[in-house]
Formats: C-alpha cells, structure tokens, sequence
C-alpha cells in the first residue's frame, strides 16, 4: 500500500480497517475501507459547483446512482469523496447487458433537475487526440479525428451542434460504471459527467466498440434491446439507431483508438488485438466517413 493510497484511505470512517486499493490509473485513485469507498479524482478537473449540483442530483435518485455521500474533501491538494462501496461488475461471469440497457433507460427516463448542470464530455475526444505523439496508428487517429463536426472537435461557437432533447444522462457510461448495490440491484457510479444532455452519447460508447468488431453483435443486440423495450429515448426507431448513435460512436471510437496508442507508447509495447482494431476503426471513418 502506497503512501497516496494510505493518506486517501484515512479519509474513510473506520481508517483502521484495511485498506484495499480498486484503482490507480489515469490520475484516479479509489480505495476500499470495509463498506466505504475512498476517491482521489483527477486533479486537472474543475470539482466547483458544478460537481456539488452533481451530487445533490445522484442523492435525489438513490434507486438508480450511487453518489458521494456528501460534499468533497480536499487531501494533500486532492478532490476526495466517499461512498457507499458496491460490488463491480465481474468480467469473467456472464455481462449484465439487459440491465444496464434498462439501467439507462431508467435514468434517461427521469424528469432533469432544474439545477442539473451542463453535459460537456465531447471535449475528451479533442484533450485525448491533443495528446498524441508522433507515429502512423497516431495519424490514422488524427485523420479520423478531422472528420467530426467543428462543435465536437472545439471549434468554432458550437453552430453546427444537432437540436436533441435532452435527458439526465451519465456521461461516461461503460459497464465499469455499474455495481451491486447491497440490495442486490445495479447502480450508476462516478458521476462526475452527470448532467444534462443528449442521451445517444450514453451508449456511444458500446455502440463504438461492436462497429470496430471488439463487442460481439449478440453482447450489443442484448444491449440495445433491452434499452429501447424499456423505453430508452436516445433511439426512437429501434430498427434504425445509427441516425442518432452514428456521430456518437465515431467520436468515441476515435477517443478510445487514442487512448489505446497513448497507452501502449506509454507502456512501450505494440498494440494488442483489440487495441488495434480501435485504430483500424479510425481508417475506416476517416476514408468513407462511417465507423461500420
């Protein structure tokens, strides 16, 4: 146990228990202390009032999302919260594709807070590409990159942004973002991209991932199906959900092609499969413009 990972766990209630470290990556660091979990979050985010809103709207819908169980904290200059630990889903049992369709439906089903703050994740796409070196998988990212719309690439006023309606959305939803809670039911976590917003960027991310070929058709078919039966918004037409999930997915497509290959020169080690259909996925786009 690092010296950070025992400063962080000394936040929890019961500090003497032990300590037990779920994440230390990407400038995030999670600690387990018996039923409470300890979050370091990233430094270079803004944790002002926008992040309090946040938390008041996960305490409000406490069947759907598990939150801080109350403002922030700072430590050694860090932004720390606690909240009630949830057992994460396991990725060698069988996924829970039906409940987190209906899981965000449930919540992109729910009447948006007056206070809910904004939704602004498409800017990620633009921070990761920034952070590229030099190299062909990096260029075959960048070209995909310079074929997304001005507002996702931040350029321009934000013009050419396509009028949704817009929901409660997570904002960074991956099945990462689910756990048991102790009554046996799922829950959302990490809600630093709660907010308001178009629903479709919810499942951008799944949707990226079987259009590169690394999720199976049946893992996202069980996905999809059960969202739109449980009456999800962010695909009307069930038949026909690439006329909202298309941009989406090729933007998440690129930011995750990116963090693949920064992730690999930073390890200093070729691109495994999966990695590398990410970037093959950016070809794909940037030469006929579709991530299929």
């Amino acid at each position: 146990m690092g010296r950070d990972s025992s400063r962080v766990a000394a936040r929890a209630p019961d500090a003497s228990r032990e300590p037990e470290t779920l994440y230390d990556r990407h400038g995030v660091l999670v600690v387990r202390v018996g039923d409470v979990v300890v979050k370091a979050h990233q430094p270079d985010r803004d944790y002002g009032e926008a992040f309090l809103e946040r938390i008041k709207v996960a305490a409000s819908l406490p069947d759907l999302l598990l939150g801080p169980l109350g403002p922030p904290s700072i430590v050694d200059g860090r932004t720390v919260t606690l909240s009630v630990y949830g057992e994460p889903v396991d990725p060698h049992k069988e996924l829970p594709w039906e409940d987190a369709g209906r899981l965000l439906a449930s919540l992109h089903s729910m009447p948006v807070p007056e206070d809910a703050p904004p939704w602004g994740r498409p800017t990620r796409v633009a921070a990761q590409v920034a952070r590229l070196g030099d190299g062909p998988a990096e260029d075959e990212v960048r070209r995909a990159f310079a074929t997304l719309p001005a507002w996702i690439r931040g350029e321009g006023a934000g013009d050419d942004r396509p009028a949704r309606a817009e929901c409660l959305i997570h904002g960074d939803w991956h099945l990462g973002q689910m756990v048991r809670a102790r009554d046996g039911r799922w829950r959302l976590i990490d809600i630093e991209d709660l907010g308001r917003g178009d629903p479709a960027w919810d499942l951008a991310r799944p949707a990226a991932l079987y259009l590169s070929g690394v999720l199976h058709p049946d893992d996202w078919a069980r996905f999809l199906d059960a969202y739109v039966e449980a009456g999800g918004p962010a695909v009307p037409d069930a038949a026909a959900p690439w006329t909202r999930l298309d941009m989406p997915a090729r933007s998440l497509a690129i930011q995750i092609a990116a963090t693949c290959v920064i992730s690999a020169r930073e390890d200093e080690r070729p691109l495994d499969g999966p990695e590398q259909a990410m970037v093959d996925a950016c070809g794909r786009i940037s030469a006929t413009g579709d991530a299929a």
